[in-house]
């Protein structure tokens, strides 16, 4: 039987891995976008901001599966 806490961390490292991945996509979306001079710059922009959030998801989720060193 596994804890809720061995769930947990398990369900956080499986959704930091899906962020991964979807950050990555945008970052090759984005660079593909990027290639054409007539792309439309509102949606480029736009998925860079999705990007950035998607980044800060990854760094909290991060952050909570490094053991705190005060405790």
């Amino acid at each position: 039987m596994t804890s809720n806490i061995d769930r947990d961390t398990f369900s956080s490292r499986l959704q930091l891995k899906e962020l991964r991945v979807q950050h990555r996509d945008l970052d090759v979306a984005i660079a593909e976008l990027a290639k054409n001079p007539h792309a439309d710059q509102l949606r480029v922009n736009r998925l860079k901001k999705q990007k950035l959030r998607l980044k800060d998801m990854i760094a909290k989720l991060e952050s909570q599966l490094i053991p705190d060193m005060n405790a």
